[in-house]
């Protein structure tokens, strides 16, 4: 017996609150990240004086501590920023690489399709998805470090200073911990590591209706990040931390060595910049979304109103359908369409005029789910960004860095900062990012009102997913264009991607988060 249409339309009816995130603005600056505890440590740096970048670093090292399976020193991403100094748009690029010795053979392939929903073939054991196959090597303490080398205004060691104290006190224990750990429990349990933090006494962490908060210890991790303070990044990669990570590597089975951190470096870039109106985009290029947002844009018809219409949402659908086509094609397949990329933006800005978008990746929720216990520190699966299969475009192969997903965006208008967004959520980022620059510089909306507005998402190329507030005349002009799903906002299943932004105008500095990330935040200064 089939299940009746009326009771099959439940199945979508996830949660019925209307959630709103106004922006946060400030004279000195503004910080938005996925977690309010981390855009606090970026709020209190701007108050004590630092600038966009320096709030933006102190909240990314903060997120080690608040937000562990989403992003970490075991991880690796990209940043773009305007530069007020500089007047030019900078990208930082502080990818993960797969080892020196990876040897492609190691991942035989196996019946089915593989644990994460990337669309990959399976391999043996899932050993490209989960464990010490799946871990390349890390490039977000490079990346950081440069970062501020060039354009922050405080030390490196000022802005780790708030996460080794809350390291010391421990991740503070919330409903989403609870969520996070309980989704991944099965992996996280392969790890001894891994599962004697994240599954005390051998399950989630419960979080109980008595409201004193309960913290959960980090290992090693406060001792790793008090080195990294004193020492310098040259600590992570050259020096005594660098020694204890490549000794848990080989303990482990991974095939990242000495040799691998050695040689790591992060790169400042040129962006992939073009032009819509009286803006300029500026994406990061290369094996990023960045060239297909490009490909997206030129074939983008002009817009007016106050808001798009049932037309410029078949638009944005058509052209983000065709770009993806393309870069499955050409470019290889980066990204996930379920629940589980994991993935921390931050947008910061200040009065200066500097704009500071960061997103910062593990890849998959807890990474490769194996925490080094020498150092604390959860370390990446970035070999599942690489297709497994040989002789295709991102294949399997060493000492290379893989296609990914992350674009954060910067826009100019004149020359001069303006704003910014990104975004995680593996595939949805490009499609998220895209359409919000459009809200705002195609229809003049502000940060908190282009975050609210309705979205869809194209990642998964074949079949669009609409918000179900969309009328019925957006609903048939999309499904014009490609099978079409209603899907509402929901914080989980995230369908839509998880964005946040930031802009300079003469109103002040300002930053939004999220409405339907539980614990994001945007704080000003």
């Amino acid at each position: 017996m089939s299940v009746p249409a009326s009771v099959a339309a439940f199945e979508r009816t996830y949660e019925t609150w209307h959630s709103e995130k106004p922006a946060a603005t400030g004279p000195r600056g503004a910080v938005a990240s996925q977690n309010v505890e981390a855009a606090a440590v970026g709020q209190a740096v701007l108050n004590d004086g630092g600038n966009a970048m320096d709030a933006a670093i102190a909240t990314a090292f903060a997120l080690t501590v608040a937000e562990p399976w989403m992003s970490g020193l075991g991880g690796g991403g990209y940043i773009t920023l305007y530069s007020a100094k500089e007047k030019a748009v900078r990208v930082v690029d502080f990818a993960m690489k797969s080892p020196k010795g990876l040897n492609p053979a190691d991942y035989p392939l196996a019946e089915g399709t593989g644990a994460d929903l990337f669309g990959w073939p399976a391999v043996v054991d899932d050993r490209n998805v989960n464990g010490p196959y799946s871990i390349a090597v890390p490039g977000t303490v490079a990346g950081y470090a440069l970062a501020m080398e060039r354009f922050g205004s405080k030390s490196l060691a000022d802005v780790i200073a708030p996460s080794i104290g809350l390291a010391r006190r421990g991740h503070r224990v919330t409903w989403w911990t609870m969520l996070m750990c309980g989704a991944d429990m099965p992996a996280l349990q392969k790890s001894p590591a891994t599962a004697e933090t994240w599954l005390p006494g051998g399950f989630p962490p419960a979080m109980g209706a008595d409201p004193a908060p309960k913290f959960l210890k980090l290992g090693n991790l406060a001792d790793t990040l008090e080195e990294l303070a004193r020492d310098g990044a040259d600590s992570f990669y050259r020096g005594a931390i660098a020694e204890r990570i490549a000794a848990d590597a080989e303990r482990l089975g991974s095939s990242v060595r000495m040799a691998d951190l050695e040689a790591y470096e992060a790169e400042i870039q040129e962006p992939l910049s073009m032009t819509r109106g009286e803006a300029t985009y500026h994406v990061p290029g290369g094996l990023t979304a960045g060239p297909s947002f490009a490909d997206a844009l030129k074939d983008l018809p002009a817009f007016s109103g106050e808001a798009p219409d049932a037309d410029a949402y078949a638009a944005y659908a058509r052209t983000l359908k065709a770009s993806y086509e393309y870069r499955m094609e050409n470019l290889g397949h980066a990204g996930d369409h379920g629940d589980r990329s994991c993935t921390s933006h931050i947008a910061a800005a200040d009065a200066e005029g500097n704009i500071v978008m960061i997103t910062t990746t593990l890849l998959s929720r807890f990474g490769s789910r194996v925490l080094f216990p020498e150092t604390g520190v959860m370390m990446n699966n970035g070999i599942n960004w690489f297709d497994p299969r040989p002789g295709r475009p991102n294949s399997l192969k060493p000492d290379t860095k893989p296609l990914c997903n992350m674009v954060p965006a910067v826009v100019t208008r004149d020359g001069k900062p303006w704003f910014g967004f990104g975004a995680s959520g593996g595939r949805k980022i490009m499609p998220a990012v895209f359409q919000l620059c459009s809200f705002v510089n195609d229809f003049g909306m502000d940060m908190a009102t282009a975050l609210n507005q309705p979205r869809v998402d194209l990642g998964a190329i074949d079949t669009i997913y609409a918000d179900a507030r969309f009328d019925a005349a957006t609903m048939e002009k999309l499904k014009a264009v490609a099978p079409t799903e209603s899907w509402p906002p929901t914080t989980y299943p995230i369908m839509y991607a998880c964005p946040l932004g930031a802009m300079v105008s003469e109103d002040g500095v300002s930053a939004a988060a999220h409405p339907m990330t539980p614990l994001a935040a945007a704080l000003s200064a």
